[in-house]
């Protein structure tokens, strides 16, 4: 925990200084409609009251539009995006999508199984937690054999299966919530398939309607720390961009934070292609084959190298000061930097810090 004191001052002129409301009409500032503590801290320090009730009209100008200056946003810590699947799988809304049939269900078992037990997927490193999977066009039964030809019968309880949820707008958010709340590990939702959960309407193909469905699931998986991953079928006639042969508007992707297409050259190969696009990771094309026997899908190659973070030097010299004899440390800026001996001055070192604070939390 790195601590920096900073001095607060506010402007006090008076009201014929410019076009400013005097403090005295500002009539939403009380202090008496403060908590305790606030109103204690407001008459010790009348100079932060008059700043708050400036930002208050402000923020009550029906014109206002709220802004961040780079200064701000360098010196604050904002919650990173965590990866599941190192290079392949964050937290957010994904799409994964492929002609019916193509092997998608299998797929989705296979990133379920990984992330609920913490096993790698093929060279991909996994962080494990608990998955729901709600397999909307599947039956118990087949979950089962399916399930045990691809992984055997030995299971875990952090896999958790339904065949029946309710659709978005109609309690499904809430049937979501509720099973966070009881799994507060929960990593990854994934839905097979969108359509069995979209609100029926009129125009339930629109860009609109189709942005608005993402936009909600990406404020749901925001707000919850998790991955969801939503399956989707794709249109038979071929197009310039692969991505566009997704079902449905352009929408879709639009909104979405990342995609997967797969894709077969014939209906009975056991090599595909697997399409990836995001926000948070490089495009790849990663080939794959089909295991016969278990059904299960095997890298075969990767058409790029996967591009990794080069380590930093900075968060290794951290890391070093925090270890398990160690646990915790805290202090100011300076101290730190007395402490890591780094030629850089305080307030970069904590700008620097605020920056690669996801980073530091997830891979140190």
């Amino acid at each position: 925990m790195v601590t920096d004191a900073k001095e607060k001052t506010a402007l006090a002129t008076s009201v014929g200084a410019d076009d400013r409301q005097s403090i005295q009409t500002l009539s939403v500032c009380s202090i008496n409609a403060f908590a305790p503590e606030i109103k204690d801290k407001i008459e010790n320090s009348p100079t932060d009251f008059e700043e708050l009730c400036r930002q208050l009209h402000r923020f009550n100008d029906p014109a206002y539009l709220h802004t961040v200056s780079m200064n701000e946003l360098y010196e604050t810590v904002y919650q990173s995006r965590p990866s599941f699947i190192d290079g392949l799988l964050y937290s957010g809304t994904y799409l994964f999508v492929g002609a019916p049939k193509v092997g998608k269900s299998f797929f989705m078992a296979q990133l379920a199984y990984h992330i609920s037990t913490g096993q790698k997927l093929w060279d991909y490193d996994v962080r494990q937690g608990t998955v729901l999977y709600l397999a909307l066009e599947d039956d118990y039964q087949r979950l089962q054999e399916r399930m045990s030809r691809m992984f055997g019968v030995e299971g875990t309880d952090s896999l958790h299966f339904a065949v029946y949820a309710k659709q978005l707008g109609a309690g499904l958010d809430e049937q979501l919530e509720k099973f966070i709340r009881e799994h507060l590990d929960t990593r990854l939702i994934i839905i097979d398939t969108l359509q069995k959960i979209r609100e029926v309407s009129t125009d339930a193909y629109s860009y609109a309607n189709d942005y608005d469905i993402i936009g909600r699931m990406k404020q749901f998986a925001g707000k919850n720390g998790v991955c969801i991953l939503l399956v989707h079928h794709t249109r038979k006639q071929q197009v310039g961009d692969k991505f566009e042969m997704i079902s449905g508007t352009t929408g879709l992707l639009g909104c979405a934070d990342g995609a997967f297409l797969l894709q077969k050259e014939k209906r009975t190969d056991l090599s595909a292609t697997l399409e990836i696009v995001g926000r948070d990771q490089p495009d790849q094309r990663l080939h794959l084959i089909r295991d016969a026997e278990k059904l299960t899908w095997q890298l075969d190659h990767a058409e790029t190298e996967l591009w990794k973070k080069p380590p930093d030097p900075l968060l290794d010299k951290i890391a070093a000061v925090i270890t398990e004899d160690n646990p915790v440390w805290s202090g100011s800026a300076t101290e730190l930097v007395g402490l890591l001996q780094e030629d850089i001055q305080p307030n970069i070192l904590t700008r620097r810090l605020n920056v690669k604070a996801g980073e530091l939390l997830n891979e140190y």
